[in-house]
């Protein structure tokens, strides 16, 4: 009778399952690999460009640049008018509204970017209450791009009685954002070349919005063009400069905030 040798016994007995055990570990590596560079892409924020942190940098009497854990600050020296908080697109720096905030301080508005975590206005959608803490003194409107505004909306509808006004940067309300009967003045603006925005979330977000909202159209404008931070995925190509996209985006809300805002008692 032939013996099995100990050679013999370890090639029938453990190569077989050992090399299974390799192919299917080599193939979860694969996996995590695979599910690791998905992650990274899908939160990977959009970077400020060049002209944002020239923005952010720029040395000038009339704007300082003031950065704080929660929020960049855009203060200027003579103020004028009601402040500004800004909440971020989804997955966007909060630098890359630098050149929208300078423009709106400029104006002498005291602008605060707020800074989400992970860069996702839905992880800290009452972030606007500590800037409110900050400067107690002082009447803000709030509003966003993309996103931000959705949740800009939510705090606003919650915190009517803190609130002066609200505005939307290629953005609408939900249902947990109603604003109808809320008496706040509000405005929404959107580049006619928008290619990333839902028109049809934005026509039935027009149903949270009160009667008298005013709506703006920056002809020839972006999605991303709000911001500062180049082309964005899916949006179409802008047929006027950022610098125009954001000189007529800060005259809509300068005129939307003399004559609605600050021209009329608070919580009218």
């Amino acid at each position: 009778m032939r013996r099995r040798t100990r050679s013999s016994y370890s090639s029938y007995g453990t190569r077989g399952p050992r090399k299974i055990w390799k192919i299917l570990l080599g193939i979860l590596i694969v996996i995590v690999l695979i599910a690791g560079w998905g992650a990274w892409k899908v939160f990977t924020p959009y970077q400020p460009d060049e002209t944002a942190v020239a923005a952010l940098a720029e040395a000038a009497d009339a704007v300082k640049v003031n950065e704080q854990e929660h929020w960049i600050g855009f203060e200027p020296a003579k103020r004028s008018g009601a402040g500004v908080i800004l909440y971020p697109g989804a997955l966007v720096k909060p630098e890359s509204y630098a050149p929208l905030a300078r423009r709106l301080a400029e104006k002498g508005h005291h602008v605060i970017i707020a800074k989400m975590p992970l860069n996702l206005p839905l992880a800290s959608p009452d972030l606007a209450g500590e800037v409110l803490k900050a400067y107690p003194k002082e009447a803000f409107v709030i509003g966003g791009h993309s996103l931000g505004g959705v949740m800009a909306a939510r705090y606003a509808a919650a915190h009517a009685d803190q609130i002066k006004g609200v505005f939307f940067l290629a953005s609408y309300p939900d249902n947990k954002g109603n604003l109808k009967d809320k008496n706040l003045p509000v405005i929404s603006l959107l580049g006619s070349d928008d290619g990333v925005i839902n028109m049809e979330q934005v026509q039935n977000g027009r149903a949270y919005l009160p009667a008298n909202t005013l709506y703006f159209t920056v002809e020839g404008g972006n999605h991303a063009q709000f911001g500062s931070y180049g082309a964005q995925k899916g949006d179409n190509a802008a047929t006027i400069s950022a610098v125009e996209q954001w000189n007529q985006t800060v005259s809509a809300l300068q005129d939307w905030m003399k004559e609605s805002v600050d021209g009329a008692p608070k919580n009218q």
